[in-house]
């Protein structure tokens, strides 16, 4: 298979625009950038997010990392990621301002467009507010190239009122994510064989047993509940990462995670069950 063309070019600029990228929120936002623009190599990803129900574009691991901690926030209502800064005159104008040259094509010269790893919406107690977000590993952070494209960003949004700062590895608790990452993709589970209804109160009678059964382990629970219920291997679990994703069992993220171990070291069933 071909790979795309990375070159930069007005063409592709209007064909982007014309496409509504860098338009919309919630589900219905496109990202200025997609991994299908760029060769398959890296650490590309795709990901359904639970606050937006849509996939999410993400160049890097550090990117993947930092939206589950987004993701898994009560308080982050939209999460825009690749968000282009389109307004590229007036960038322009602040590169000449500060004597560095802004970013053009090196094939076509044609001037790029910047864009911010993440804009997040916020519940605030006033309301909603927006935060913007740029993702860099460490190490990249005393590179002059990198730095001159921040002070760009950091003006562009400074002149919004967007709170504009830098997350690096640095910044993201390894076992949280870990965690988030274990459940993230249950959020929609569903067992092919049985109706909504039907799994509804299988969902209900797992979390009474997790109330009630204070004597096994997660793992052991699960186990004897797959046995009682004739139900395949592990998909009890699968049940419990389900409604830990749903936030129907209260979880612990920032503890590292055993299963071996009773379920209120973690947390707790929430609501009925």
């Amino acid at each position: 298979m071909s790979k795309r063309s990375l070159t930069w070019s007005e063409e592709k600029y209007k064909r982007y625009l014309a496409e509504g990228r860098g338009k919309g929120v919630g589900k219905d936002y496109l990202p200025w950038l997609t991994v299908q623009d760029f060769p398959s190599e890296g650490r590309i990803s795709r990901v359904h997010g639970i606050t937006t129900d849509r996939v999410q574009h993400f160049f890097s691991d550090l990117e993947t990392h930092c939206f589950y901690i987004f993701d898994w926030a009560d308080e982050i209502i939209d999460i825009r990621e690749q968000y282009p800064l389109l307004e590229y005159d007036e960038l322009l104008t602040m590169a000449t301002e500060l004597g560095i040259k802004y970013p053009c094509d090196n094939d076509t010269d044609y001037p790029v467009i910047l864009t911010t790893d993440f804009l997040l919406t916020v519940k605030t107690s006033k309301g909603t507010s927006l935060i913007a977000r740029t993702v860099k590993p460490f190490s990249n952070l005393d590179k002059k190239r990198i730095i001159e494209k921040f002070e760009l960003e950091r003006r562009y949004w400074l002149k919004r009122s967007v709170d504009w700062g830098i997350i690096t590895e640095k910044d993201i608790p390894t076992e949280v994510v870990k965690n988030i990452q274990w459940v993230h993709p249950f959020y929609k589970f569903e067992i092919s064989n049985l109706s909504a209804g039907d799994f509804s109160l299988l969902c209900l009678q797992l979390k009474q047993r997790l109330k009630t059964d204070s004597n096994n382990s997660i793992s052991k629970l699960c186990i004897k509940f797959d046995y009682d219920f004739n139900l395949q291997p592990g998909v009890s679990l699968s049940l419990f990462r389900h409604l830990v994703a749903r936030k129907e069992i209260s979880f612990d993220v920032i503890k590292k995670l055993d299963l071996n171990i009773k379920l209120e070291n973690y947390g707790s069933v929430i609501g009925e069950g």
